[in-house]
């Protein structure tokens, strides 16, 4: 059987036939077709989405959220650092340094990590308790 090619494409505006007969004249064919709309209302059934909070992700059997390991070792690096009072630039750069990323890839910026105060509070607790937390005290207050 020979390899089938897929191109997934977005198109805005209408679509035009003369496009589609372009791209049949050169082998393609059409595979499948989504329509979107805007909808005012949400239907009763359709779950609310909402973000998954950082330091966590959906676990294998997508019932339930587990933690993340990579992100939860950045969020214990910003706060190791925050409580030395590092700047949130100096924070930023050390994250990057070390190959964290933001959930989308990208580096962290002094924003990124300022955005990701109110998360790292919510999380304090459960992470100023972990064995983790316990061994890198003595360091993170000799730092200080």
């Amino acid at each position: 059987m020979a390899n089938q090619e897929h191109v997934r494409e977005m198109i805005s505006g209408r679509l035009d036939p003369e496009y589609l007969r372009q791209k049949e004249a050169a082998g393609w064919r059409v595979a499948a077709v989504e329509w979107v709309r805007e909808n005012e209302t949400p239907s009763p059934d359709t779950p609310a989405r909402q973000e998954i909070p950082y330091g966590m992700r959906i676990a294998a059997d997508c019932l339930h959220l587990e933690e993340d390991a990579s992100e939860v070792q950045a969020m214990m690096l910003m706060l190791e650092l925050i409580i030395q009072e590092t700047r949130m630039p100096q924070v930023a750069a050390e994250l990057n340094r070390r190959g964290f990323r933001t959930r989308n890839g990208a580096e962290w910026s002094p924003v990124a990590v300022f955005n990701l105060l109110p998360r790292l509070i919510e999380m304090g607790p459960r992470i100023f308790s972990s064995d983790e937390w316990i061994e890198r005290r003595p360091r993170v207050a000799n730092a200080s």
